[in-house]
């Protein structure tokens, strides 16, 4: 089966496994979903993510983080821009999620990123998702 959106479908895994107290989870590889995955390592949301060599696309095993009474970190994962309805932003306009406390996950010219990292690079783009 053709899969239409792969960033769908890995948030939606994320939230699947997060759902279950999963402490791993697979999705398909591509390097938008690389770099969603290094954005959340970053930002602290995950523990580390692997890529798999499987003879074809590859696959990405994603370790989940959860808090010292098993709490999940990542509360709310929404994808923002979707194949019926991109949504761009500028630098200006970038969203704040939880009024700075959240993420917004940002695809630039200059590769995938966090909406802190956009504004300190002054750069917009395509806006794939938002965590709280």
């Amino acid at each position: 089966m053709a899969l239409s959106d792969p960033i769908a479908d890995m948030l939606t895994r994320i939230r699947n496994a997060l759902g279950g107290k999963s402490k791993s989870v697979t999705c398909l590889n591509s390097r938008v979903c690389r770099g969603i995955a290094e954005v959340l390592r970053d930002e602290g949301y995950i523990d580390g993510y692997d890529v798999i060599d499987d003879g074809r696309q590859g696959q990405i095993r994603v370790r989940l983080k959860y808090g010292p009474r098993g709490e999940t970190v990542l509360r709310s994962l929404r994808r923002e821009s979707k194949p019926g309805r991109r949504v761009y932003r500028g630098v200006d306009d970038l969203p704040r999620p939880l009024q700075g406390l959240g993420i917004a996950i940002v695809s630039t010219p200059k590769g995938v990123m966090s909406d802190r990292k956009c504004r300190t690079e002054r750069v917009g783009g395509e806006i794939l998702c938002t965590i709280e």
